[in-house]
Order: C-alpha cells, then sequence, then structure tokens
C-alpha cells in the first residue's frame, strides 16, 4: 500500500456503483478526487499531510482503479459527471458527512465542477488543478487545443475504435500519456505507475475511461449549457502547472471568474500531475486554503 498505514481500505456502495476508496485522518472532512489515466494513488504524497488536519478520503471514479465499471448506455449518463458527483456525494452521507470540501485534480476537477453546482449546500471549499470548465474548452477548440488534447477526441469515437487501439498495449499507452503531460525530466514513483498499469490494462476500464469521454462531449455540455447562467457559490481555488498546456492556453483564473463567484489561485513549478510533481506545494496550498475557516 502507497498510503500510510493509518490509511484504510473500504468500499461502498453508492445507487448507481460501488466506490473502492482509502481513508485515514482526524477532523473536517476532505475528500480528494483523481484525473485520466489514473487512480486514487494520486494523492499517495500528499493525502497522509493532510490527514494531519483533516479526514481525507481518497476514492476511486466510478469506472477507474477498483471501483465498479456500470454498463453504459447510449446517452454516456453513467459516466456523466452528474453521476459521477452523485456517486461521491453518496459516499460522503455513507461516511456520516452532510457537508465537506472537495479537491480534484483532471477528471476529478470536472467532478467537482459538477457536483459544486449540483450541490451547493454540501460543498464549503473545493479546489480545481489543471483544468478549466468543459464547456468553454469544447467552445473554445482550435488547432492548437486539438494537437494537445487529441486523446479528447480519440476517446470519443464510437464502435470500440479506441478501446482497441489503447488495448494492444495499455501500459505504453499509459506510459506514454504521463510522460507527455509531466514536465521534462518527471519520475514518478515505481510503486505507483505498477499500480495505474494494473488498474488501466482492464478492458472495462478502458472502456469506462472511454464512455467518461464520451460522456463529457455529449450529456456532460447539456448539463453545462442548463447552469450558462450559474456560478459556483463556494469559495474556489485554482492550482496549475506552470509547465503544462493549461497554462500556455487559458488565462486559467480569468476563465474560472466567468464561472465562480469567489476565485482565487496559482500555477506551481510542474506539469499536468500536481499532486505527484509537486506534492510539498500542494499540500501548502491546501492547508492554506481549507484551513481558512
Amino acid at each position: 500500500m502507497l498510503f500510510t498505514s493509518d490509511f484504510v481500505n473500504a468500499r461502498i456502495k453508492t445507487s448507481g456503483a460501488e466506490i473502492n476508496l482509502v481513508h485515514g485522518g482526524t477532523g473536517r472532512p476532505l475528500l480528494l478526487l483523481h484525473g485520466y489515466p489514473q487512480t486514487h494513488v494520486i494523492w499517495h504524497e500528499v493525502a497522509p499531510r493532510l490527514a494531519r488536519d483533516f479526514h481525507v478520503i481518497c476514492p476511486d471514479l466510478r469506472g477507474y482503479g477498483d471501483s465498479s465499471k456500470p454498463p453504459s448506455a447510449p446517452d454516456h449518463s453513467p459516466y456523466s459527471k452528474r453521476a459521477m458527483a452523485q456517486d461521491m456525494v453518496e459516499v460522503m452521507e455513507a461516511l456520516g458527512y452532510s457537508e465537506f470540501s472537495v479537491a480534484g485534480h483532471d477528471r476529478g476537477a470536472r467532478v467537482t465542477h459538477r457536483m459544486a453546482l449540483d450541490y451547493p449546500d454540501k460543498i464549503q471549499q473545493a479546489c480545481v488543478m489543471d483544468i478549466v470548465p468543459t464547456y468553454h474548452m469544447y467552445k473554445t477548440t482550435d488547432q492548437h487545443f486539438a494537437t494537445g488534447y487529441y486523446h479528447w477526441f480519440f476517446l470519443i469515437q464510437p464502435d470500440g475504435l479506441p478501446e482497441r487501439m489503447i488495448g494492444a498495449d495499455p501500459a505504453y499507452y499509459l506510459s506514454e500519456k504521463m510522460k507527455r503531460w509531466s514536465a521534462p525530466g518527471t519520475v514518478f514513483s515505481d510503486a505507483a505507475m505498477a499500480e495505474y498499469i494494473r488498474c488501466f490494462s482492464q478492458p472495462d476500464a478502458i472502456h469506462a475511461s472511454c464512455e467518461d469521454y464520451r460522456a463529457a462531449a455529449s450529456i456532460d455540455l447539456k448539463h453545462d449549457e442548463e447552469d450558462l447562467n450559474r456560478k459556483l457559490e463556494c469559495p474556489l481555488l485554482v492550482l496549475w502547472g506552470a509547465k503544462g498546456f493549461v497554462t500556455r492556453t487559458y488565462d486559467v483564473l480569468g476563465v474560472w471568474r466567468e464561472h465562480a463567484k469567489n476565485v482565487q489561485g496559482r500555477a506551481l513549478d510542474c506539469g499536468h500531475f500536481l499532486p505527484e510533481e509537486a506534492p510539498a506545494a500542494v499540500c501548502e496550498e491546501l492547508l492554506r486554503f481549507f484551513g481558512s475557516e
């Protein structure tokens, strides 16, 4: 286990999935959500420090890691960010929390955004890492975006095309993705990489992750359009990598200020994978922000 011994594993059934997680620490609840193509393991260097001050909960999103991979549907709704957000609210309720704070990276940040919109009475504070809203990214697509984020357009292809191509060598695909998105010279933990590869090599996990992206290009955009005139009510911390695509492409805080009322944040000295590339800086920012109540 990559986490310290005071973290324990649990499985919690929600109305649509069975969620695998680790949790530890005492204090106010803090939910940490991973992104693609990883699992809760991305938090292995961050969670133990945060657990000195918070009860830290690190789940695998539905479709990822050791969480269940529910059957999808023609509209991809089982892998919508709304469905994933509902999973997380139900997980926190099962742990005894009707209100909590949340930080999400990559896909987990998109779940965090949807959760804060759908459950404003439950989310006290939120942090999103290395994204701007999905709707904004699709609506401002150009050649630069399509080149840097080609996977958004590859993974949504129908008829099992991406599943078959990734499935030919999932370890190579995952390793290459993490190499391309991280800052030059980044070295990931061998144990963490082995865990990512183990989980991502499952055919149902590859399919579920494609469904996540298919949902993002369809039903998630519909949900986002319905909420275009709403801004997040909770305080929002935005962090991103100074050596990554997002910082080269967007006025990150400017975009988020169009979608949230109370925004702060900055770039960290790393690429896309903030919790693994810059764990000390991530801890410092999260402790400052979530400890500000």
